[in-house]
């Protein structure tokens, strides 16, 4: 356990709290080798945004959003959950959490062990990609192969409707069923801990505000600071995966 004072009172907070709210960002994967497209030099500040419109509309807006998105497959097959992940699992399988709300669309969660059901995706998942018209599931190597094999975007196997990443684009509409989950596990938290985001990104940046309204203690862990280390009551700035792993007992 670490001597370091910020992190000896959140680790004291998760001990005495009744039920505890979950919220992850990019930087808790970061530490597993997955680049945060938002920071400088990430794509987002290299490339011109994909509007969600566009990808409906133009066959050229589509190609261009599945080259994007392979250009990172190696990165993303290649991330394993770290510390900052198990600890977050083991929160929700000791019952002090019944799940995780996420920004992140890497899957990791799933991958430290946590069921779908307990990963609150507000941003979708990039794993696999889903049929915009059905909603049929497709695998990433089934979309690479049709894509290098057809030079277009591809499209669905049950009913031939344009496919995308399940990932929330800019101007589609938040996931309606997680941002109400969200929203319920904020207003019911005693503890609510942000773990690498910058919160900047709403709607979900206004979860943290929300919880401290209905009278959650607020815990930030990331190593720059946030717009709401104003009204946190704890604030640590160390790498997500050795501050969190130390106060949940993790290793």
């Amino acid at each position: 356990m670490s001597t370091e004072p910020e992190t000896t009172a959140l680790a004291e907070a998760i001990a005495s709290a009744g039920r505890i709210a979950l919220f992850t960002g990019a930087g808790i994967s970061t530490e597993s080798g997955i680049p945060d497209f938002r920071s400088p030099g990430g794509i987002w500040t290299r490339k011109t945004s994909i509007l969600f419109q566009d990808f409906l509309d133009s066959e050229e807006a589509r190609q261009e959003a599945w080259r994007r998105r392979f250009e990172g497959d190696a990165a993303m097959r290649a991330a394993r959950p770290n510390r900052g992940h198990r600890a977050v699992e083991a929160l929700v399988r000791r019952g002090r959490a019944r799940a995780v709300v996420t920004q992140n669309i890497d899957g990791l969660h799933q991958q430290s062990g946590l069921d779908a059901a307990q990963v609150i995706e507000l941003h979708g998942n990039t794993t696999y990609a889903a049929c915009l018209e059905c909603d049929t599931r497709h695998e990433m190597d089934e979309m690479r192969a049709a894509f290098e094999a057809g030079g277009r975007s591809p499209r669905c196997r049950r009913c031939l409707g344009l496919v995308k990443t399940a990932t929330v684009s800019f101007g589609q509409p938040m996931p309606e069923a997680a941002m109400r989950r969200a929203r319920e596990e904020a207003q019911a938290a005693e503890l609510f801990i942000v773990l690498g985001s910058s919160l900047v990104v709403y709607p979900a940046a206004a979860l943290p505000v929300l919880a401290v309204q209905n009278g959650a203690r607020l815990a930030i862990v990331n190593r720059e600071p946030t717009p709401m280390d104003e009204i946190a009551d704890i604030v640590v700035r160390r790498p997500i995966g050795e501050a969190f792993g130390d106060a949940v007992g993790v290793n």
